[in-house]
């Protein structure tokens, strides 16, 4: 019985990443080169408010070493979804989200 839930709960974690993977947009960010520096510009124009400048936290969590502990996928539908009131909801084009997850790879 434990080996068919873990088996179910492995196919639902694959069966996921497999949805997200194909989600054309989050295709064509993945598929691009970020840009750091424009990265780091879009930053302080849309997150740093809340995240701090060097996004070290303020009204919102310090994104600090971010990208070790979440995925790209994550970071994506974290900054377009909105599910996490007070962060609005933001929708980059798909390269300044690829911008945007460089600058947070570097911090």
């Amino acid at each position: 019985m434990a080996l068919a839930i873990l088996l179910a709960l492995l196919l639902g974690i694959f069966a996921v990443r497999i949805v997200r993977a194909s989600d054309p947009y989050v295709k064509t960010v993945l598929s691009l080169t970020g840009d750091p520096v424009q990265g780091h510009a879009i930053f302080q124009i849309n997150c740093a408010g809340c995240h701090g400048l060097e996004a070290d936290g303020r009204v919102g969590p310090s994104l600090q070493g971010v990208s070790k502990h979440k995925s790209p996928y994550g970071l994506i539908h974290q900054v377009i979804s909105g599910e996490t009131p007070p962060m609005p909801k933001f929708q980059p084009s798909a390269k300044e989200m690829a911008d945007l997850l460089s600058y947070l790879e570097k911090v």
